[in-house]
């Protein structure tokens, strides 16, 4: 449970913040887990006409009420959505620019927004193997990205592993002086707080607390130092509403415990 704020927990607070970060109209790439929560409970709450595309090649993806995928090959979301293609057609679609907001986790983020999803050690002795990107790099490189992940101090390091997904590369301009003119990082949603990137430098910063969350916890969880500004904002705190429905969604806690 959140402390002092409620009876919810960090994950259902991960979901709820993050899906009021989504617009209706919007065509979000949500990767499984809480993305893919938040996504669908954006759909429910305020943005009907929220598209979720999946990789796999299911457009308009529709997740019924306690069956969300493991995986984003899986073929029980292809009911109610709006088409089906093959893989390729789909990061095609991606890189036409038909996709506005790719929203995934990590292992490890950085202070410029790079995520790790590929190992954590050193490359020649890795000391942990992990899923890689699929088409994280893809969706990082081409739209707007949100992650949302748990703050510690081991996920939240000054530089990361391994580039799985970029995000400003090493602050600056060095995102489109490698290439990548379009898309960046948005927003980071984390269980203490919400960062954003400062405009110039493309370091990471704090923009809100949670509730009961002060800013030096945060930074004690944080591998580098963070931009904090003073008089930063509290966010509200979910809903009944909220909770109700991302409970619906997952009633057996599978993301949500």
């Amino acid at each position: 449970m959140a402390p002092g704020v409620g009876s919810y927990t960090a994950s259902e607070l991960l979901a709820v913040i993050s899906a009021r970060l989504l617009g209706d109209g919007q065509v979000v790439f949500a990767g499984v887990g809480i993305p893919l929560l938040a996504a669908t409970l954006a759909q429910r709450l305020h943005a009907p006409g929220l598209t979720i595309p999946f990789e796999a090649g299911t457009i308009g993806a529709f997740v019924e009420p306690g069956q969300l995928p493991p995986s984003t090959n899986e073929q029980r979301c292809t009911r109610r959505a709006n088409m089906v293609l093959g893989s390729t057609d789909v990061l095609l679609l991606l890189q036409r620019g038909y996709v506005d907001v790719g929203f995934m986790g990590g292992a490890q983020i950085d202070q410029y927004g790079n995520l790790n999803s590929s190992f954590i050690g050193d490359p020649g002795r890795r000391a942990t193997r992990l899923p890689g990107t699929g088409g994280g790099n893809d969706i990082a490189c081409l739209t707007q990205m949100i992650v949302a992940m748990k703050h510690e101090k081991r996920r939240f390091v000054e530089r990361v592993d391994f580039v799985t997904s970029p995000g400003y590369l090493s602050g600056g301009d060095s995102r489109r002086e490698a290439g990548l003119t379009a898309g960046g990082m948005f927003r980071v949603v984390t269980d203490l707080g919400l960062l954003g990137f400062d405009d110039g430098t493309r370091r990471m910063k704090l923009l809100a607390l949670h509730p009961g969350v002060t800013a030096d916890r945060l930074q004690e969880n944080t591998g580098f130092a963070v931009a904090i500004e003073a008089d930063l904002p509290i966010t509200d705190p979910p809903t009944e509403n909220e909770l109700a429905v991302l409970r619906h969604l997952d009633p057996e806690r599978l993301y949500t415990a």
